[in-house]
C-alpha cells in the first residue's frame, strides 16, 4: 500500500471532534492523536511535525489526512518558538511563520497548535466570531502567551473576557513533569499563589512535580475567563502516561507532534 493509500485509510482514526466543549455555530475544534498516520517509528503515525527529523513525504501525507478532516478549512502550521507573539492569520499568512499563538475571523483557515507535551489552548467567544489558539509549555505561560492572546482576542473580536470560551488540550501531565526549583519561581515572582501547584519531590531536594493546566486555569482565572473546559490534570490528559494516544517529547526525546485546530465555517 502507497503512501496515499495509507492516508486515505489512516483518515478514520486520525482526529478525535473535542466532545466536552459547547462551541457556538459554526465554529470547530479538532485535535489529533498519533493515530492514523503514514509516519514509521518513532514518529509513528500521524506526526505533523516538519521539524523532527520525519520523512517529509510522510509529514506532507499526515498533513493531507488533518486537511481532510478540516471539512475544508486550511490548517495553518506556525514555527512555535517557545514566546508570547500572537499572530493574524489570513489568507496569506504561510505555514512556517514564527508565533507561538494565533487568531482569526476568516472562515476556513484553521488556527493550529502542534505540541508533544505543551499545552495546545484552543478559544473563541460566545458568539464564534473569532478564534484562537495558543501554544503553552512553561516558558510560554510563565512569561504571559496566556495573556497575549485573551488581550488580542478581546480587543480584536470586540468582546470582554467573560465571553469567552477556552478549552485545554493534553499535555505532560502533574504526575509527570518535573522541574528544578528556578521554574517555581518564576511564577511565584507572578503570582505569590503559584506554589500550590507545584508539589515537592522528597526523594529529589529542589525538584517539583507541576501542574501546568492548573497554571494556565489560574491565569485564565485572573484575567477574568470564566468557561474554561478540557484538561483536568488527570491521567487520561497526560501526554507522558498516554503513550499509545499522544506523542511525548519528555518520556521519547525523538518524537513526532500532534495538533489542536479550531476554525470558522461561516
Amino acid at each position: 500500500m502507497d503512501i496515499a493509500e495509507l492516508a486515505r485509510c489512516g483518515g478514520i482514526l486520525a482526529c478525535m471532534q473535542i466532545q466536552d466543549w459547547q462551541l457556538p455555530n459554526g465554529v470547530h475544534a479538532m485535535c489529533t492523536t498519533r493515530y492514523g498516520g503514514v509516519s514509521l517509528e518513532p514518529f509513528d503515525s500521524l506526526n505533523l511535525g516538519d521539524h523532527v527529523q520525519d520523512d517529509p513525504k510522510h509529514v506532507a501525507a499526515n498533513r493531507n489526512i488533518l486537511r481532510e478532516q478540516l471539512r475544508g478549512a486550511r490548517p495553518v502550521f506556525l514555527k512555535q518558538v517557545h514566546g508570547t507573539h500572537v499572530l493574524h492569520l489570513d489568507s496569506q499568512t504561510l505555514d512556517g511563520t514564527v508565533a507561538d499563538a494565533c487568531y482569526t475571523h476568516n472562515p476556513q483557515l484553521a488556527c493550529t497548535i502542534m505540541v508533544a507535551d505543551c499545552m495546545p489552548i484552543l478559544l473563541t467567544d460566545s458568539q464564534g466570531s473569532i478564534v484562537a489558539a495558543a501554544h503553552a509549555g512553561w516558558r510560554g505561560l510563565a512569561n504571559g502567551v496566556i495573556e497575549n492572546t485573551v488581550e488580542t482576542l478581546c480587543q480584536q473580536g470586540g468582546v470582554s473576557p467573560h465571553k469567552l470560551r477556552v478549552w485545554l488540550g493534553p499535555c505532560i501531565g502533574p504526575s509527570a513533569f518535573e522541574v528544578g526549583a528556578e521554574v517555581r519561581e518564576i511564577f511565584l515572582k507572578a503570582d505569590a499563589n503559584a506554589g500550590r501547584w507545584f508539589k515537592p519531590l522528597s526523594s529529589q531536594p529542589d525538584k517539583y512535580l507541576a501542574d501546568l493546566p492548573a497554571l494556565a486555569r489560574e491565569r485564565l482565572r485572573s484575567l477574568g475567563v470564566l468557561s474554561v473546559a478540557g484538561n483536568d490534570g488527570g491521567d487520561a490528559w497526560c501526554t507522558v502516561q498516554q503513550s499509545s494516544r499522544f506523542f511525548s517529547y519528555r518520556r521519547d526525546g525523538i518524537t513526532g507532534r500532534f495538533a489542536a485546530c479550531i476554525w470558522r465555517t461561516r
